[in-house]
């Protein structure tokens, strides 16, 4: 049988495992990027969803951007 080589040397892999293993945060906030995926893009939507809706409530309140 043949044998594949790894995708990522294993000396690479336990170092990587011993700095997730380190880290003492959340399991999806360990990785460099997850910051802007788990906080920051649910963050920008709650906004801009609270925006959208205020001003709904405020043109119904005063009856304009009504369609003819």
């Amino acid at each position: 049988m043949l044998t594949e080589t790894p995708f990522r040397p294993r000396e690479k892999l336990l170092e990587k495992q011993r700095l997730f293993q380190s880290i003492q945060r959340h399991t999806y906030l360990k990785g460099p990027m997850d910051k802007v995926t788990s906080v920051a893009i649910p963050l920008a939507l709650a906004a801009s969803s609270l925006y959208m809706i205020g001003t709904g409530v405020y043109n119904m309140a005063n009856g304009i951007g009504k369609k003819e």
